[in-house]
């Protein structure tokens, strides 16, 4: 008889996921260094708009933290394919570390600032495409999936205490401290790594290894050729609408007020609403009813930002983005169908080149609705993103229905032993 598997539609748990130590760990590492990410954009954000009173310079430097993966995310990927990944991650977080302590200097010029913020973030795309490639070696089939939504959720909910902890602190302390805290997290990240992820050889081990551009290069056509990647990947980008209202989040909160604490609210609301539409979608949504469902949830993730067009008061707006949060949640199934889909030796470069997308969009439509904010007012914008995400949403979601079948089949047919005992 062959060796026990999982049947196809079990879901597993929680329990399961956390009782893999490698998995604690690499969780762990991204707890620490999410914290401080969002600890540190909001210092950033209220450090500029108050230094500038400019919705545009503020949209500007918070742009910064995705747009350099146009420049050199979906090259510096490939490292995560020809170098050991654990490496390309502990390297990564130690470069960072150093990085965001200089920007922690007292009296950094503006501009220097943003070239320190730029070289940061781009250092982040190689690390993401090592973890998220690293992730299947540790979990598999369904385990994937739930680990997926522990990051995420984990991720969420760093932003959402992170940006209210964040507007506290700057409240009460200089937001450079708020930087100091964010090295630290790098460096305690690069040695959770070292200590609780095994050595793997790197993915294309043996052999010549090609070069990063002609690796970035087959990456590429993989994903592009293949008309499931492609669907998978232009929902991951549909992102870069419902992401405008968090690089507004300062102008937007200026309309309620001048207290700081403000904009990490309106930060905070829709990674709260991604926790709890992550924890539901993951916990009570069989894995084949994710994939159906896709479609709607990507719509949902735009629709309500539509009514920020009626300038509603604060908690409203709020309610409105987490709403907007929990739709995002089909990212998860389409995650997890792009790993069903791409080979185990391109998945580093496959995923840079999707999450270099990602970032490359929403800092394209966080800098665009900086400048509008800056002639029609912030709630305006927020809406207009709603209402073109929403457009591309449909348009996506109808070609989805064209393909998702031969999805179901390839990730949900059951084992062929199975199929030869019930035929039996």
């Amino acid at each position: 008889m062959g060796r026990h598997r999982r049947p196809p539609e079990e879901q597993a748990t929680y329990r399961e996921v956390f009782g893999v130590a490698e998995f604690r760990h690499l969780w762990f590492a991204q707890t620490l260094s999410s914290l401080g990410d969002q600890l540190a954009q909001v210092a950033l954000a209220v450090l500029v708009y108050h230094r500038t009173q400019s919705a545009l310079l503020t949209a500007l430097t918070y742009a910064l933290t995705y747009l350099p993966p146009i420049v050199g995310g979906p090259v510096l990927s490939g490292l995560a394919d020809v170098l050991p990944r654990r490496r390309v991650m502990v390297f990564c977080d130690l470069a960072r570390a150093v990085l965001v302590a200089l920007m922690a200097i007292e009296g950094t010029p503006f501009w220097t600032l943003c070239a320190l913020v730029f070289v940061t973030t781009l250092l982040g795309a190689p690390f993401t495409a090592a973890r998220a490639a690293v992730l299947p070696d540790i979990l598999e089939g369904d385990r994937y999936v739930v680990g997926a939504a522990v990051n995420n959720i984990t991720h969420q909910a760093s932003q959402m205490l992170g940006f209210v902890a964040g507007g506290a602190l700057v409240v009460a302390l200089d937001p450079r401290r708020a930087l100091g805290v964010n090295a630290a997290t790098f460096l305690l990240s690069a040695l959770i790594l070292v200590l609780g992820v095994r050595k793997r050889k790197a993915a294309r081990d043996g052999g010549p290894r090609p070069g990063l551009w002609r690796t970035s290069r087959d990456g590429a056509r993989l994903v592009f050729r293949d008309t499931t990647l492609r669907s998978l990947v232009s929902f991951a980008w549909l992102c870069a609408f419902y992401v405008i209202p968090e690089g507004l989040a300062a102008p937007y909160a200026a309309t309620f007020g001048k207290d700081a604490l403000y904009v990490g609210v309106l930060m905070a609301a829709m990674p709260t609403g991604m926790v709890i539409g992550s924890f539901l979608f993951s916990r009570f949504v069989r894995p084949s009813g994710r994939i159906r469902s896709m479609g709607w949830m990507s719509m949902v993730a735009c629709a309500p930002l539509i009514g920020c067009g009626l300038k509603p008061g604060l908690w409203v707006v709020v309610g409105l983005w987490a709403l907007a949060g929990a739709g995002g949640a089909y990212q998860l199934a389409a995650n997890a169908a792009f790993v069903a889909a791409v080979p185990a030796e391109a998945r580093g470069q496959a995923f840079g080149l999707a999450q270099s997308g990602i970032l490359a969009g929403q800092g394209l439509g966080i800098l665009a609705g900086g400048a509008l904010a800056q002639v029609i007012g912030p709630e305006t914008v927020v809406a207009l993103a709603g209402a073109a995400g929403l457009s591309v949403a449909t348009m996506l979601t109808m070609v989805w229905t064209q393909v998702r079948g031969d999805v179901l089949s390839s990730m949900f047919a059951p084992p062929a032993e199975v199929k030869v005992t019930a035929s039996c």
